[in-house]
């Protein structure tokens, strides 16, 4: 199970974090990602962490630079630091396994306003 949870109302130029809590499961066995979707568009990627060998990052060229996908071994969590928010960034945020192998979570909503 995945529960996600952080999000809130922010002004342009803020900063989020994020949070997903695993039960079940260990994250770190997993490559792991974080999606949103929003009113306008369908469910999208914004970045993915590799399991705990490799450790390697990617985001979408829509946060590059502005989100960082982490995770913590010992509290089973991953997170996504969000800053610079634009209001474009507002959606609800949900993460699972890259590929979507995990039942998703209800996601946690993010407003970004201008």
């Amino acid at each position: 199970q995945l529960v996600d949870s952080g999000g809130g109302l922010v002004q342009f130029g803020g900063s989020l974090r994020l949070s997903c809590v695993a039960s079940g499961f260990t994250l770190d066995d997993y490559a792991v990602a974080w999606f949103r979707r929003s009113p306008k568009n369908e469910r999208e990627g914004v970045a993915c962490l590799s399991d705990s060998d490799g450790n390697i990052s990617l985001y979408a060229d829509s946060v590059k630079g502005r989100f960082t996908i982490s995770r913590d071994s010992a509290k089973n969590t991953m997170y996504l630091e969000m800053n610079s928010l634009k209001p474009e960034d507002t959606a609800v945020y949900y993460c699972n396994h890259p590929e979507g192998m995990f039942s998703w979570g209800q996601g946690t909503q993010v407003t970004v306003s201008s």
